[in-house]
């Protein structure tokens, strides 16, 4: 009985031996907590707007004819560059060249039958100062040389308006630009100006435009009336530099149900980069900020409280410290208040962290 009740109890002991013992398989190591750092660094910065942009062409031109006609020639390919002048399509100009033709024809008669009339009145005149005819009969044929006179001017201004139409049956590029889709075929009747036959749309130079908040409205004015503002658009996965570029309108209204200001910069686009419709990452510099304290960007977490830090400290203990943090440029961050530089801070590893912990150095920056 003795034994029984001695191997009872000690069955009873062994839970208690085993929740002891692993106990400490959760204990923090006693290496401390494996962490990146980096140091708090002090440098000049840019100030920037940063937004998604829309390229647009810098001017458009919808290509329509100005008489009405059948399409005769296209003179171009479909996407084809063009200059200013290039002759693009020609419309049948028979019926116009006639129309030309026959008001020559009445210029011819009408110059005749003035040559006439005004032979009869000089006739006319002299008879009536001889005392011969009436005034009424020398007034008649003043006024119907006179008449004649009109009529020829009108077939002259008939003539040169016909001319224009025949004129008009060649169409030409109204600028330096890109072709679009053809809208029209050799054969189609077109109506005078309704129908698009192409449209035209200018890249060198282009435009990029974007929108942000209206709270940069001030800054921008500001440091615009300095000088002209640099602007950089960048295409999504393209491994090249920026088109580099120049801010050159602020719309003259803030949205109201949006609170964004629209903006525009200007690109030279030498190497056709940039298209109408490509979305771009814009950035626009306002200035340069010296001496400003930075951070990596992933050393700044975000709590409860707001904001902050962990500062690894002279004995490797790790210290909680909230911070106010201002613009990011190029993966790192700004810090307005809560460090100083020189100061170490974790990049990496703050999940398994609470403040007063001991950490081991894994990797370091900045040093």
């Amino acid at each position: 009985c003795a034994a029984a009740a001695l191997l009872w109890v000690g069955l009873l002991s062994l839970p208690s031996c085993s929740t002891r013992n692993a106990e400490p398989q959760t204990a923090i190591p006693r290496s401390g907590v494996p962490v990146a750092i980096a140091t708090v660094a002090e440098k000049t910065v840019p100030v920037e707007v940063r937004a998604i942009g829309n390229v647009e062409a810098y001017s458009t031109v919808s290509v329509r004819a100005q008489v009405a006609g059948k399409v005769a020639q296209v003179l171009f390919k479909e996407g084809q560059d063009v200059k200013k002048g290039d002759l693009l399509f020609t419309l049948d100009s028979v019926p116009y060249r006639a129309t030309v033709q026959q008001l020559e024809a009445n210029l011819a008669r009408d110059e005749a039958q003035l040559e006439n009339a005004r032979a009869q009145a000089d006739r006319y005149t002299k008879l009536f100062q001889d005392g011969v005819v009436s005034k009424e009969q020398y007034d008649t044929s003043r006024t119907n040389a006179d008449a004649l006179a009109a009529s020829v001017r009108a077939d002259k201004a008939a003539i040169e308006r016909a001319r224009i139409d025949v004129d008009y049956c060649s169409i030409f590029s109204p600028m330096d630009g890109r072709t679009g889709s053809l809208l029209v075929d050799p054969g189609n009747v077109v109506k005078a100006n309704e129908t698009d036959l192409v449209v035209i749309n200018q890249i060198h130079p282009i435009y990029a435009s974007f929108s942000v908040p209206e709270q940069y409205l001030l800054e921008i004015k500001k440091y615009r009336a300095a000088g002209p503002l640099k602007v950089e658009a960048a295409i999504p996965n393209d491994e090249r530099p920026p088109t580099q570029g120049l801010l050159t309108f602020v719309d003259n209204a803030v949205d109201t149900t949006t609170g964004m200001i629209r903006l525009k910069a200007t690109f030279q686009n030498a190497d056709g980069r940039l298209w109408p419709g490509l979305f771009v990452n814009v950035v626009c510099k306002l200035t340069s900020r010296p001496k400003a304290v930075v951070v990596p960007s992933q050393a700044v977490q975000t709590g409860q409280s707001g904001q902050y830090v962990f500062v690894v400290k002279q004995d490797l203990t790790a210290e909680s410290r909230p911070v106010v943090p201002g613009n990011a440029v190029g993966g790192e961050t700004v810090i307005e208040k809560g460090l100083e530089p020189g100061e170490t801070v974790v990049t990496d590893g703050q999940l398994r962290l609470a403040p007063g912990m001991k950490v081991e150095v894994k990797a370091s920056r900045g040093e």
